[in-house]
Parts: structure tokens; C-alpha cells; sequence
């Protein structure tokens, strides 16, 4: 190890006694990752609600994001190479994020003081947010690994299938909240701290966070109870995945 290094890691100073920029760096790149999950998150929400309008809607927006316009029949390896994309940004994210978590009780007490005597409600929210990427980390791989490896069961019928056969909906439902008050905390956070919208003040960003919050929480329960409905009621009918697969073609074909 040079000893450049060897007087940082012990000082947190470079060796001509400046602040290493690699800080800087670190936290720019967790705020970068942050925000590319957050908006994949948004779009994410978006698309899969479409089976609130119809199955066929539902349907025709998963064949495009498997290349319907260029393929016929749509390629479900694209969904795979998105999964894996996520999942590889995601892994990032949590390993930048996780230099700054309570790593002992110590630390944990110092912060839980802190926050007490400050009664100061982002960091509260932050706590929210340590506690939601966690939850995330594991929950979010589970589905991200089934996207990844299994990119073709992505439809009304296959995926109202895992929803209620595969008991996919237990995961579901704790993943949709921690996604949803991870993702508008972060959004919040981040333009708090790189001043965006500075001119709309603290006070409004907050009231669009906790806007977007229950708004797409509210949109994610409708839409979790749309998959499950549809999963209940094709239950007589489909008694496998792969008919589930083949049920999304033949709608596909009509």
C-alpha cells in the first residue's frame, strides 16, 4: 500500500493535508444511482398499472419493451438485460449508501440522540429511508432475479398468475411500500441537497413528497389489487406458468 493511502485511511487527509475528493465522489455517485433507480422506479409504476386500463393494454406494453417494433414477437432477453442493468445499479447504490448507516449500537444511539433533541423531520425521514433500503435490498433482488431469469412470464395472465398461485403477492405488498417511500424520501432528499427546485422552498418540497408518496402508493395498491383479482379468477382456468405464458400469447396473436 503506498503511503499516500496509508495517511489517508488513517487521517481522512491526503498526504499533502487536504480533504480527499474521493468523499465528494462517492457521494455523487450515490446521488447519481439514487436517482436513476428513483425514475426507473416512476416508470416502472407507470407501466405495470397499465392492466388497470385493460389486459391487452397491459399486454401491448410489455411486448414493446421487448422490442415489438423491431422483433414481431417481441425478445424477452431485452427485459433480462434491463433486469441485470437494475440489479448491477442497484448493488451500487446500496454499497454507497451503506457508508453512511448506523454500523453499531453506539453509532445507532448517537443518531437516535441526535435526532431526539433536534426533533427535525428529515431526519426522521432519513431513518424511514435507512429502514426502506434495507427492507429493498433483499426484497427488490427476489423480483429482479425472477425478471432476470424468467423474463417471460411478464403479462396479465403471468403475472396475475405469480401474483395469487405463486404467493408472490406476500412479497409484493411490502415491497411496493418500501419502493414507493424510499424512492419520493430520496427524490426529496436529493433536491434538497443539490438545490433543485430551490425556488419552491422546503416547505412545498416537502408537501410534493409526501404528494407523490401517497399517490403512487395508492396507484400501486390499485393496480396490486387489479393482479390479484385477475389471478383469483383465473385460477380455475390456468394451473401452471407456462399456461399462464401461452394464455398471454394467444391474447398476444388475437
Amino acid at each position: 500500500m503506498q503511503q499516500e493511502e496509508i495517511i489517508e485511511g488513517y487521517y481522512g487527509v491526503g498526504a499533502e493535508r487536504k480533504k480527499s475528493g474521493m468523499y465528494a465522489k462517492l457521494d455523487f455517485l450515490q446521488s447519481a444511482t439514487g436517482l436513476i433507480l428513483a425514475l426507473f422506479m416512476i416508470a416502472h409504476m407507470f407501466l405495470v398499472s397499465s392492466i388497470l386500463i385493460s389486459d391487452k393494454v397491459m399486454l401491448a406494453v410489455t411486448k414493446f419493451f421487448e422490442g415489438s417494433l423491431f422483433i414481431k414477437a417481441g425478445e424477452p432477453a431485452i427485459v433480462s438485460a434491463v433486469a441485470a442493468a437494475v440489479i448491477i445499479i442497484l448493488v451500487a447504490h446500496a454499497f454507497l449508501a451503506l457508508r453512511k448507516f448506523p454500523i453499531n449500537y453506539r453509532q445507532y444511539k448517537i443518531f437516535q440522540t441526535h435526532k431526539y433533541l433536534m426533533k427535525h423531520g428529515d431526519t426522521s425521514l432519513w431513518m424511514v429511508q435507512v429502514g426502506t433500503g434495507f427492507a429493498m435490498f433483499f426484497l427488490a433482488s427476489v423480483h429482479l432475479f425472477v425478471m432476470l431469469t424468467a423474463p417471460h412470464s411478464i403479462g396479465p395472465h403471468a403475472s396475475s398468475y405469480r401474483f395469487v398461485s405463486q404467493h408472490f403477492w406476500l412479497l409484493y405488498i411490502f415491497l411496493l411500500i418500501a419502493v414507493e417511500l424510499h424512492g419520493s424520501i430520496g427524490l426529496y432528499r436529493l433536491a434538497i441537497k443539490w438545490g433543485w427546485f430551490k425556488d419552491l422552498g422546503i416547505d412545498q418540497l416537502r408537501k410534493i413528497k409526501w404528494g407523490m408518496s401517497v399517490f403512487f402508493i395508492v396507484l400501486g395498491l390499485l393496480t396490486y389489487g387489479s393482479y390479484v383479482k385477475h389471478g383469483i379468477m383465473q385460477k380455475g382456468e390456468i394451473a401452471s406458468m407456462q399456461q399462464a405464458v401461452q394464455a398471454d400469447e394467444q391474447l398476444h396473436k388475437d
